[in-house]
């Protein structure tokens, strides 16, 4: 319903961490946020915005840039950690973005979607 734009952006999130990438995320996910977005009756250009921001997000627990980062600063076995921490990050995040997009959504600031 309305407020799906709440998890918009941990489904963009979700798809960066199993797939290593914002822009696989947004490969996989933004046309179905697209037809959610038609579905429900928003603009969306603000969803697909969402799954992008979420995407972005996810890039903080994504494996492969956790252990780049760790090989760099030396913290090479403690990805885990490292992962646990940044979860952190991401779901405030996340979370920061959906309620930004579902304010924005009760308060009518997003165009109907067609």
């Amino acid at each position: 319903g309305v407020a799906y734009p709440l998890l918009a952006p941990a489904l963009g999130g979700f798809g960066a961490f199993v797939a290593g990438s914002n822009t696989i995320s947004n490969m996989m996910f933004s046309l179905f946020q697209f037809e959610v977005a038609v579905k429900i009756g928003i603009d969306a250009t603000w969803m697909v915005a969402l799954q992008a921001v979420g995407g972005a997000a996810g890039n903080v627990i994504c494996v492969h840039n956790v252990v780049a980062a760790s090989a760099v600063v030396g913290l090479t076995g403690r990805e885990g950690d490292v992962i646990r921490k940044t979860l952190l990050v991401f779901v405030y995040y996340a979370l920061a973005a959906g309620v930004i997009g579902f304010v924005f959504l009760k308060l009518g600031l997003l165009p109907p979607g067609g």
